[in-house]
Parts: C-alpha cells; sequence; structure tokens
C-alpha cells in the first residue's frame, strides 16, 4: 500500500474497523495479526447470554459486509490484504459456545488460520464466486465455522 493511500485509509474510521484497528498495517503478517486482535473479543463475548452472543456475531458480520466493501472500493482491490475485520469476525465465529481455554483458543488460532490461507473447498469457492464485502467475509465465515465445528467434534469426543 503507498504512502497516500495509507494515509487515506488509517484516517477514516470505516476503514480503520475493517483494517482490524490498525493491525490490517502489520507487514507480512496482517491476517494473523487481525486474528490476533479477536482474541480479547472472544474472552469479552464469552459472557454473554446465547442471543446476545449470536446477535454479537451476526452484527459484527453485517459490519464486516459493509466496511470491507467499502475499503475494498476506496483501495480499488477485491480483497486488499490490510482488510481483517473478516479474520476477527470469522474467529470470533470459530470460538463460539467453546469454553474459553488457552488450549482451545491456541487450537482454533491455528486451525482457522490454516484454513484461511489454504482456503480447502467450501472456503475457495466461496472466496472464488462470490465478490465484494459479503465474498471478503464469507471465506472467513465458512472458515470460522468449520473450526468450531472441529473442536466441538473433539470436545464432544473427550479429545480435549
Amino acid at each position: 500500500m503507498n504512502r497516500s493511500s495509507f494515509r487515506r485509509i488509517a484516517r477514516n474510521p470505516l476503514h480503520w474497523i475493517s483494517c482490524g484497528f490498525g493491525t490490517g498495517f502489520v507487514p507480512k503478517v496482517p491476517g494473523t495479526a487481525g486474528t490476533l486482535v479477536a482474541v480479547p473479543i472472544v474472552l469479552l463475548i464469552q459472557s454473554f447470554p446465547t442471543p446476545v452472543h449470536l446477535t454479537i456475531l451476526v452484527l459484527m458480520f453485517v459490519l464486516g459486509c459493509i466496511v470491507c466493501q467499502f475499503t475494498a472500493l476506496a483501495l480499488n482491490q477485491k480483497d486488499p490484504g490490510a482488510v481483517v475485520w473478516d479474520e476477527i469476525t470469522g474467529f470470533c465465529i470459530a470460538m463460539a459456545f467453546i469454553p474459553a481455554t488457552w488450549t482451545l483458543m491456541i487450537l482454533a488460532f491455528v486451525i482457522f488460520r490454516l484454513l484461511d490461507i489454504f482456503k480447502p473447498w467450501p472456503i475457495s469457492l466461496a472466496e472464488k464466486k462470490v465478490a465484494g464485502g459479503i465474498g471478503i467475509m464469507l471465506d472467513d465465515l465458512i472458515a470460522g465455522v468449520l473450526t468450531n465445528l472441529f473442536l466441538q467434534v473433539l470436545i464432544a469426543a473427550n479429545v480435549l
């Protein structure tokens, strides 16, 4: 990202949200840095009742569709690397209704990041077929759901 684009993005609150409060500007690993932002959010929303927890996740996704689209248009890119709200939301989904132990959070973090980086099917399909803010958010939503399901199976099987 060139200097003028960075200044323009950094000054706008909507871009600031889509860029994970600045973590999207971390060189080489913005997605990983953005995912780390989700950890305190996960710890906060874990204590809320289920309807509130679900509402927060839905609002995060809807907000993400809007702000990610806004930033992608401003940068004239399909899915800018600096946009990491999708990773933040995806990791919150990965940890939804999972006990927030450090072991489970680290395992969820690793699984989620691997799914986000390598994009196996159906994640790759969503990334290729759906455009705009929804497309930016959808592949991470799927990665979060798959991570969550995997952890739920391990917990149910008493592996963790």
